[in-house]
């Protein structure tokens, strides 16, 4: 029976490897994506996501180094971590709400912004889910909070998404800093709960 459970627990620290590396894989492709895509349309929404594809890798990179070791103390390194990515990220968002809502900054459309994060959206929500599921599985705190790092991460896509189609669309320029300050307020609410636990 313990052969047999250790063969499950190395199944899943490979899918959760497999996670990751998909996960940093993908957010070095979009910094790239985002840069230009953001000097093009002058988008300050664009820029600012591509910030966020880099706490993304930061925190992938906490997790691939916390599965690659063991001990109650390096899962709380890591989700210490993990902690300071989520206020990172909750301090960008305030900040860059507010100066783009304040300057009443009005980009130009952008059809390669749109179609990354939308791509984006899409794979950050199958990622999430992916490892929720294999942290549950693993009962791995830190794979499950870095999972919902990457869900922000995919409501935070598609909050730039629909910023820059009703931009495009609509001449709705505000919308995108508004679901910004949404989404701080639940980076907030998750750096508590982490330093919390």
């Amino acid at each position: 029976m313990a052969f047999a459970d250790e063969a499950v627990r190395r199944r899943l620290l490979r899918r959760g490897f497999a996670l990751e590396y998909l996960t940093l894989g993908w957010n070095v492709v979009g910094i790239v994506v985002l840069a230009i895509a953001a000097i093009a349309a002058r988008s300050a929404a664009l820029a600012g996501f591509g910030l966020d594809s880099l706490i993304e890798i930061g925190a992938s990179v906490v997790v691939v180094w916390e599965l690659s070791g063991t001990g109650g103390d390096r899962q709380r390194r890591a989700l210490r971590m993990i902690g300071v990515a989520f206020a990172l990220l909750a301090a960008y968002l305030l900040a860059q709400s507010s100066v783009v809502l304040l300057a009443g900054y009005h980009p130009r459309h952008s059809p390669a912004g749109i179609g990354w994060t939308a791509a984006t959206t899409i794979a950050m929500l199958g990622l999430a889910a992916g490892k929720a599921r294999t942290g549950a599985a693993l009962d791995n705190p830190v794979l499950r909070t870095e999972g919902r790092v990457t869900l922000i991460d995919g409501v935070l896509a598609a909050a730039v998404l629909a910023g820059l189609v009703l931009n495009a669309t609509q001449g709705w320029w505000w919308a995108d800093p508004l679901a910004g300050y949404v989404l701080a307020g639940y980076a907030g609410v998750e750096v508590r709960a982490i330093f919390r636990s």
